[in-house]
């Protein structure tokens, strides 16, 4: 087991699965906050590295794309201390990270994990019922319902028409976009075809400002209905956590690691660095992580 424990959060990997916990206090981003703990399989991961700098570094999990809901209802625009699959590291504990880094690497290897895209989630998204936001209101969801409700800021349109709720079922996709300089961002749920109007005026839209990190939460909200749409990639969780509590990781495959199948692995890794495709490293690296298992 790899285990680093920093203020920013704890990394933990068992061989099977990185748990991810983050750290708490002030300097968390609310979106690590709201989201919690989050366990991501082995494969769902493309790739891990360690980004040493002055001050220590950061660890980066690469996850394969589709594998997570918040990243493909984020699609790219969660940035630094608010991205769920980035550690800070403290300058005392590089060699710890380069550690943990080799292991799971070496796990990457041994079990040939692939790199490229998914066709359906493998992570569960966040625990519902989650609730998330800011701008002109609020957006809550329990796993069949999403509700909608304003604050005193919202357009005169909204307020006056009074919370909406309606079933997931009427959802046909769910667009999150954060404030960017002085555009404004959104939380859309589109329901039916033909043209929306903007987010001030939708009333089943949030018209997010960008006033505070907060606002960031509204993605949480977005993954978790993503993930219960009628043609989502992938099926939906099986059931519905507390708030503030990760659904349990899928139960993993029965275990393969008898002896001869571990033979096996090392006799496939010593062919795969004699062709070339594993350097020296790579083959020292991955020829421990079997050993171990024996």
């Amino acid at each position: 087991m790899a285990e680093i424990i920093q203020r920013d959060g704890t990394w933990t990997f068992d061989g099977e699965a990185v748990r991810i916990v983050p750290g708490r206090g002030k300097g968390i981003h609310p979106l690590r906050q709201e989201l919690g703990e989050c366990v991501v399989p082995l494969r769902a991961l493309a790739g891990i590295s360690f980004e040493p700098d002055r001050k220590g570094g950061r660890l980066r999990l690469r996850l394969r794309d589709g594998a997570c809901p918040v990243l493909r209802a984020a699609d790219g625009r969660l940035k630094g201390a608010s991205d769920p699959y980035q550690l800070v590291v403290e300058k005392d504990r590089n060699g710890v990270a380069e550690y943990f880094v080799d292991e799971v690497r070496g796990a990457l290897l041994v079990e040939q994990v692939p790199t490229d895209a998914v066709d359906g989630f493998l992570l569960p998204g966040p625990a519902v019922p989650v609730a998330g936001g800011g701008g002109d209101g609020t957006a809550s969801f329990d796993g069949e319902t999403v509700r909608l409700t304003w604050n005193w800021k919202a357009n005169e349109a909204k307020i006056s028409g009074g919370p909406v709720a309606f079933p997931v079922s009427e959802v046909t996709d769910v667009r999150w976009l954060p404030s960017i300089g002085l555009e404004n961002g959104h939380l859309r749920f589109v329901r039916g075809k033909g043209p929306t109007p903007a987010a001030e005026h939708d009333p089943y839209s949030l018209d997010l400002w960008g006033l505070s990190k907060k606002e960031y939460t509204a993605v949480l909200v977005a993954a978790a209905v993503l993930v219960r749409l009628p043609d989502a990639p992938g099926p939906a969780p099986a059931s519905i956590a507390p708030a503030g509590i990760a659904a349990p990781a899928p139960a993993p495959a029965p275990a393969g690691d008898d002896h001869d199948t571990l033979l096996r692995r090392l006799r496939e890794l010593g062919e795969l660095h004699r062709s070339g495709v594993l350097t020296d490293d790579e083959f020292t690296a991955a020829k421990q992580a079997v050993l171990k298992r024996l």
